[in-house]
Formats: C-alpha cells, sequence, structure tokens
C-alpha cells in the first residue's frame, strides 16, 4: 500500500450548476492521454462521493505529489460563464467534502489537507481548504 502524506481537494473546473459525472473525467483525461481518471473520489452536486481511480494507485491529479497523495474532485469550481474561478459547492458537496476528508483522515491520521492551488498556478479548488472544510 502507498504511504499517504496528503490528501489534495480539486474542483472539475466546469460550470456551475452543471452535472458532470467520473465517466465524463475519465474521458477527458483519457483524451490527455492518461490512463483513465486521475482523482480518486468525486462530489456530485447532489453530495453523493464517487470512486475514481482505486486509492492503491497513483493518482494523476497534482503534478509532483501523485505518488504520496489522494485526489479529491468536487463537480463545479467555475461561474455559469464556465472561466471564472467561483466556489460552486451545493450544501451537499460542502457537508460530503468535510465527511470524506473526516473519514480519509482516521484512515491516514498523519496526512494533511490541501487545495490543489497550494502546488500549481490555479484557483482550484476555488475555496480555502484550511478554514472551509
Amino acid at each position: 500500500m502507498r504511504k499517504i502524506t496528503k490528501i489534495i481537494v480539486h474542483c472539475s473546473a466546469t460550470p456551475e450548476g452543471r452535472d458532470y459525472t467520473v465517466a465524463d473525467i475519465d474521458r477527458w483525461h483519457k483524451q490527455r492521454g492518461w490512463k483513465g481518471i486521475g482523482y480518486h473520489y468525486v462530489v456530485y452536486r447532489d453530495g453523493s462521493v464517487h470512486t475514481g481511480r482505486d486509492v492503491a494507485a497513483i493518482g494523476a491529479h497534482c503534478t509532483g505529489q501523485n505518488a504520496n497523495s489522494i485526489g479529491i474532485c468536487y463537480i463545479g469550481g467555475c461561474a455559469a460563464d464556465g472561466k471564472t474561478p467561483k466556489d460552486t459547492r451545493t450544501p451537499a458537496q460542502r457537508e460530503a467534502l468535510r465527511d470524506l476528508v473526516e473519514l480519509l483522515k482516521t484512515e491516514y491520521p498523519n496526512a494533511t489537507i490541501h487545495g490543489h492551488r497550494e502546488f500549481a498556478n490555479k484557483a482550484c479548488p476555488c475555496f480555502d481548504v484550511n478554514t472551509d472544510l
């Protein structure tokens, strides 16, 4: 089993109010030449949590951090224009993200929580994980 030292939160960078699935993200990532979806978990707008890449497998979600991290993505992260970064999490997504991170922290108690923007020049996940998780 991989040694998990970080839990990294992402957004899908998709327009608010629009639903996308693990299958959609898997297709997008394969189009980029990846093996498939790079995130380990995806939180839909209704708050349901879906498995992406197996946690035992190295992710493809954060350059330089994949070997020892788990990637979580919530659907959304852009205003309706599809370009402007925005925290679009629904109340159900907020609760589901908190619950998932809490669960993962019990499984990996030494892992630290990060937003993707800590490692890349991006707004992702469009909120501060240190104050809003």
